[in-house]
């Protein structure tokens, strides 16, 4: 089985000290959380200062970006080095919104996975497709586009430390959220991919969120699909009592 992942990705939301005090909350009602791993992801300038707060606690520290290069002449940009050195354990890459809003392709992604996976951190790769790609019956080429050029050249391997988030960009931030039925459907496929890009055990272990719109009110449905595996939290995640709920989930029986 594979072990369940609830990761909060507060976008950009919240000072140094409103992330303690989130932090801190969150720190104290989730210290007994055994069963389910946890992920938060603050904005850079309170990275360090959460990183103390979730030391010793079950909740991991992740960035909601990087740049692909260890080092150099890139103003304003942080490397995963220095996330890690920051306290970071995960990175964030390819969020639809960065796909949208910054004009990242499937090519830069792909190097930023590359560069994140040999500093020795875990990847959460976000692919989905947008209202209009879906209406015109696009989703599955553009989720094989971003799957495939994600995925490049990587080995079986470093498939161990990379999960998988399905966002449709429809259910962002809209209050839309995917029926229980069409995420599952989604992740089926997205598994379905990364056997064959690698092997059945590859995409047998892989983790694959759902994110798009998760609230306490429908995260047990979506919990219990065969290939949700846990799910990317947006505006939930600023909450402590929704995100507590998310984390500790209803198991359903499949």
């Amino acid at each position: 089985m594979r072990r369940p992942l609830i990761a909060g990705n507060w976008k950009l939301n919240k000072t140094i000290n409103e992330a303690e005090e989130l932090t801190t909350a969150l720190v104290a009602e989730l210290a007994d959380v055994t069963e389910t791993d946890i992920l938060i992801a603050p904005v850079f300038t309170a990275l360090s200062r959460v990183a103390a707060l979730v030391d010793n606690s079950p909740i991991q520290l992740a960035a909601q970006n990087c740049y692909p290069q260890e080092t150099g002449a890139f103003t304003g940009e942080l490397s995963p080095l220095m996330l890690k050195d920051a306290g970071c354990s995960a990175i964030i890459i390819g969020h639809s919104e960065r796909r949208q809003l910054m004009g990242e392709t499937n090519q830069l992604i792909n190097l930023k996975v590359q560069t994140t996976l040999n500093a020795g951190m875990q990847v959460i790769l976000c692919v989905g497709e947008t209202l209009e790609e879906r209406d015109n019956e696009e989703m599955l080429e553009v989720l094989s586009a971003q799957i495939k050029g994600g995925l490049a050249d990587l080995s079986a391997e470093q498939m161990q430390n990379l999960v998988v988030a399905y966002e449709p960009v429809w259910a962002i931030g809209t209050g839309k959220t995917a029926s229980d039925e069409q995420a599952q459907e989604a992740h089926s496929f997205i598994r379905g991919l990364i056997q064959g890009l690698f092997n059945p055990e590859v995409a047998e272990a892989c983790r694959i969120l759902y994110g798009g719109s998760v609230k306490p009110d429908n995260v047990d449905g979506l919990m219990a699909q065969t290939d949700i595996d846990g799910a990317l939290v947006g505006g939930a995640s600023l909450k402590a009592d929704d995100f507590c709920r998310i984390v500790k989930f209803e198991r359903i029986e499949r």
